[in-house]
């Protein structure tokens, strides 16, 4: 499941990005985190065709965010605050929590979480 940070390390080059399973069909987001990588990419000067452009080269699989996930992704908040994670970031984990497989982030302090998720760190 890969953190909009890792998505975005990806379409950006940047360092770690070539970890990202973009072109394998292996790739999952929640709709969650495609929603936040969407407003990124717009907040920095991309416009809507190329917005949809850019992510449907991508093979990625768009899964679900349902209740389930949205109370996982709730309840997680006593374990993750001290981590300064945001709602995103709980999505994704309760969303790769639900399919049970790892997450792919950006972010080191995830490296300190414990709530039965494998995350990967892409640098």
């Amino acid at each position: 499941m890969l953190d909009t940070s890792a998505l975005l390390a990806y379409l950006h080059g940047e360092p770690g990005g070539e970890k990202v399973p973009a072109n394998t069909g292996d790739a999952r987001i929640s709709a969650v985190n495609y929603s936040e990588a969407v407003a990124v990419l717009t907040r920095h000067g991309a416009n809507t065709a190329e917005v949809r452009a850019l992510l449907s080269s991508i093979l990625l699989e768009v899964v679900d965010f349902d209740i389930g996930a949205a109370e996982s992704a709730g309840f997680m908040i006593t374990t993750t605050n001290a981590f300064g994670l945001s709602p995103d970031d709980r999505a994704c984990l309760a969303a790769a929590q639900r399919e049970g497989i790892p997450v792919m982030t950006a972010d080191r302090s995830w490296s300190n979480l414990s709530i039965g998720v494998p995350i990967q760190l892409i640098r």
